[in-house]
């Protein structure tokens, strides 16, 4: 199949009748602490992505090879580990030389009709961080664990270039039907004539399922249905997607205000945007709200991951501070203006 090409950018409105206030915030801990055998620091690092796995939210993170399963009220986490990378290490930054090599799973998704399987996405930002990892029974104690590189699905991507624009940078996904929904980020770097993109495909779940039994030979799936998006921006500092959550009949996605020069480095962080992508009329519309704290004040920090709560009104993101000696926060919001609410 050839991928659908986009029609014009569905552009992000502010809505002022919205809102998205932060009322708790509690670090992400192991509840075992540190452990030094498999390189774990006692702390969540870099959270990049989340989905609900019963009563907890399992949360994967873009330079650590362990994915955390948090309970939402305390902080306090439970451990997958994932298998070790370069030179036997499972912490991958700037300090330790070996940032290049980290696996930067970035969305994640539960898939099933009681779902426990967990799919995390690369990035695909760098020909090392083209793998998808595979959890078929997060439920399960010990869980299996496959990390597949799948060169082949991303090359699909990257060719796409209404989709992947300048820079593949993908960051978010969001369960829609029977298809995964990927969000392209768009703060990359513009590359002669081709520029950096907020976009959206639609990934047949079967057939990447299947394309991951084999992804040397099997057919990778191709991306449907590309949707470009203007998302608006923090103090002019335009917004990017860092992920999304399926909501009844819309999606809501969070995006970041981050003056960054491409795909792989970090910038000065303005504030994050919550919204919602909605179908009218058979065309999709977005609309906006600036993360705030409760006093008002927009919260400079940047949201990489978002669940929907268990009751009206309640959202969870959790934050990446680009610090990885500090620990990763989950953010409760409360939310107006919203499907759900």
């Amino acid at each position: 199949m050839t991928a659908h090409r986009a029609d014009a950018p569905t552009v992000a409105t502010r809505d002022h009748a919205m809102s998205a206030r932060v009322v708790r915030r509690v670090p992400l801990l192991y509840a075992s602490g540190a452990d030094a055998l498999t390189d774990r620091p006692a702390h969540v690092r870099a959270s990049s992505g989340m989905a609900w796995i019963g009563d907890r939210l399992a949360v994967i993170q873009d330079d650590a090879n362990f994915v955390a399963f948090a309970d939402a009220e305390s902080g306090h986490c439970e451990v997958v580990v994932l298998p070790a990378g370069h030179d036997g290490l499972r912490q991958f930054d700037a300090g330790r030389g070996n940032k290049r090599y980290k696996h930067d799973f970035e969305a994640l998704v539960a898939i099933g009709r009681n779902p426990t399987q967990l799919i995390a996405f690369g990035s695909g930002s760098s020909s090392h961080r083209e793998s998808i990892l595979v959890i078929p029974d997060a439920a399960a104690a010990p869980s299996t664990v496959r990390v597949v590189h799948a060169p082949r699905f991303y090359a699909g991507l990257r060719a796409c270039v209404d989709f992947g624009g300048s820079e593949l940078n993908v960051e978010g996904a969001a369960i829609v039907g029977e298809h995964v929904r990927l969000f392209n980020r768009g703060n990359g770097a513009s590359t002669g004539a081709r520029v950096p993109v907020n976009a959206t495909c639609d990934i047949n779940c079967a057939e990447l399922l299947s394309h991951l039994e084999d992804p040397a030979r099997g057919v990778a799936p191709s991306p449907q249905c590309v949707t470009q998006y203007v998302l608006g921006d923090v103090e002019g500092v335009r917004l990017s997607f860092t992920d999304a959550v399926a909501a009844d009949d819309a999606v809501m996605y969070v995006a970041a205000a981050e003056a960054s020069p491409d795909a792989v480095r970090d910038g000065a962080v303005f504030g994050s945007a919550i919204g919602v992508i909605e179908t009218r009329d058979g065309r999709r519309a977005a609309r906006w709200t600036p993360l705030s704290w409760g006093d008002g004040e927009i919260a400079r920090v940047k949201v990489e991951g978002v669940a929907v709560g268990r009751r009206a009104g309640q959202l969870f993101v959790v934050v990446d501070r680009d610090e990885h000696d500090t620990p990763s926060e989950l953010f409760e919001l409360e939310i107006s203006g919203f499907p759900r609410d």
